[in-house]
């Protein structure tokens, strides 16, 4: 009777351990890093007019996705470049998307920086690419990352193909050359 109790026992240990890694396995898209190779996560965000848009939407294109917001000097210095290269390769088929954590104009975000007006920025700056707001952060917390400014360079199946983490000239170096091998020419 004693064998059958402890058997039983470790049964269940084995069961529950079996449920765990189950249970780990099924949620290990949320714990994994975003990195190059990886699949670009979704992420809720708005246009400038407010409606809301979804990264899935931009499937098929090759996308440079940047995290930034107003405060941030370093985000600032790199739009023209941003800006210079939405120009150049833009028109053969590369999606500049920008987005902006910054908190409602007026509101005050979870570290301390008071929100921006997103379109004014764009507006001063003469981007023309486009911008999309997060003010929840929510694309920092799916994203893994780790500051601002932070981009991606999503190829046409969603794809993650490079990390930059901090400012960058987008328009000299590396960036353009994978940017054209991506885009196919």
């Amino acid at each position: 009777m004693a064998k059958s109790r402890q058997w039983g026992f470790a049964g269940w240990v084995v069961l529950v351990l079996a449920l765990l890694l189950g249970a780990g396995w099924m949620a290990r898209g949320r714990f994994l890093p975003v990195e190059v190779g990886t699949a670009a996560p979704s992420f809720p965000a708005t246009d400038l007019q407010g409606r809301p848009v979804r990264l899935e939407d931009l499937r098929g294109q090759v996308v440079l996705l940047n995290v930034w917001a107003t405060w941030c000097g370093p985000c600032r210095d790199e739009m023209p470049s941003m800006e210079r290269l939405h120009r150049e390769l833009g028109p053969k088929g590369l999606k500049i998307v920008a987005v902006s954590v910054d908190a409602a104009p007026g509101a005050v975000a979870p570290g301390g920086q008071a929100g921006g007006d997103v379109a004014e920025f764009a507006r001063q700056l003469g981007l023309t690419f486009t911008i999309w707001h997060d003010p929840s952060g929510e694309i920092q917390r799916v994203y893994r990352t780790t500051g601002v400014p932070e981009s991606f360079i999503i190829d046409r199946n969603g794809v993650i193909q490079k990390k930059v983490i901090g400012a960058t000239e987008w328009d000299t170096g590396s960036h353009p050359e994978l940017i054209r091998r991506l885009l196919g020419g």
